[in-house]
């Protein structure tokens, strides 16, 4: 053999040591005692921006990829027919105002109806009073022969004749009582109505403001579900968002490994797009249940393993930070300490992004 192919064969298995080194390191091989490693993705939340009403989608003022803040308008629906019904409830709302103010004077107009009936009673009272006396007078009289008969009988006519008019009075006073309370009802008709009608134009009012789609969140949007023009149900999807204050790597560990994870345990990412920089994070969940490892574990010998699913949350003051570079999807590893008191290998602390 040449020096030249011995040379060339050299820096291949130079070349292969130093693949295979990183490999066993990003596999989590030579880990110190205290720590185990498991290759994982970087998944978040992803929230669907809805409607709440059906209608047709107006606007979309966002595209895929951006990024966009909590209280920011994502899309309008079309407000036209919900226009026309507040116009419409705020028309009854008038109507009611008016029946209000109608019923009130219709009581006063009761009321003073009912001031003449007593006025009426009080006169019929006195008119009886006074024929009363006239009769009693006149039979009186009639014993000492100083009237006529006829006298007296018209007196008892007068006595009889006021006696009736004064229950004519008395019957005209309660139904002057029973129109205040039917008045005095009319005006609690009229405000349950106006409370009706603005309880309506409030619902309007909630449902227009909800056809402006607002992020809840800040995040990046993912998918555009519909488009301008569409008309969509109620709870009909128009954008997927990615929650980008909620982001964490999800990996499985062995049974063993699992029991000793806690929460709030230690863990680094390293991911495979940005290996020359390590991510703090820490254990925020792990599975009751152990499940077989899914597919997207690399070797089919995992895959027939019973593992139980971790996620490893990055700390949200360091999202924000670096939000720009936020990706979801990104496989990588994640090493966790077990043991609290375990140093983290020099490779682990290299780089680490704060």
């Amino acid at each position: 053999m040449s020096k030249k192919g011995l040379l060339v064969g050299l820096v291949v298995l130079v070349i292969a040591g130093i693949a295979y080194f990183s490999w066993s390191k990003l596999k989590g091989e030579g880990l110190p005692a205290g720590f185990v490693a498991s290759n994982g993705r970087i998944e978040a939340v992803e929230i669907d921006i809805s409607t709440k009403t059906a209608g047709r989608l107006q606007d979309i003022m966002v595209r895929e990829g951006d990024f966009v803040k909590a209280g920011q308008v994502l899309a309008q629906m079309d407000t036209a027919q919900l226009e026309a019904r507040k116009r419409q409830a705020e028309a009854q709302f008038r109507r009611a105002k008016i029946a209000i103010d109608t019923a009130h004077s219709l009581v006063a107009q009761r009321e003073a109806e009912k001031t003449s009936a007593l006025a009426v009673v009080e006169q019929r009272k006195a008119q009886l009073d006074s024929a009363s006396k006239t009769y009693a007078r006149s039979k009186q009289l009639l014993t000492g022969n100083a009237v006529s008969q006829q006298i007296v009988d018209d007196s008892e006519a007068a006595e009889q004749s006021a006696r009736a008019t004064l229950a004519s009075a008395q019957a005209s006073l309660a139904a002057s009582d029973a129109a205040i309370n039917a008045a005095k009802a009319q005006i609690v008709d009229a405000e349950a109505a106006v409370d009706a009608a603005q309880a309506d134009i409030e619902s309007i009012e909630t449902d227009i403001a909800d056809a402006t789609l607002k992020s809840p969140r800040d995040g990046r949007v993912q998918y555009r579900i519909a488009q301008p023009g569409e008309v969509l149900s109620s709870g009909g999807r128009v954008l997927n968002l990615v929650d980008l204050g909620d982001v964490y790597m999800t990996f499985f560990l062995p049974t063993a490994e699992a029991g000793r994870t806690s929460m709030g345990s230690d863990v680094r990412l390293i991911l495979d797009a940005a290996p020359q920089f390590t991510i703090p994070a820490k254990v925020s969940f792990v599975a009751d249940v152990a499940q077989f490892t899914p597919k997207t574990v690399e070797t089919e010998e995992e895959r027939q393993k019973l593992t139980f699913r971790v996620r490893a949350q990055i700390p949200q003051e360091l999202l924000q930070k670096y939000i720009q570079y936020v990706k979801t999807g990104l496989p990588g590893m994640a090493y966790v300490r077990l043991d609290p008191q375990a140093a983290w290998p020099e490779n682990l602390e290299r780089n680490l992004v704060k």
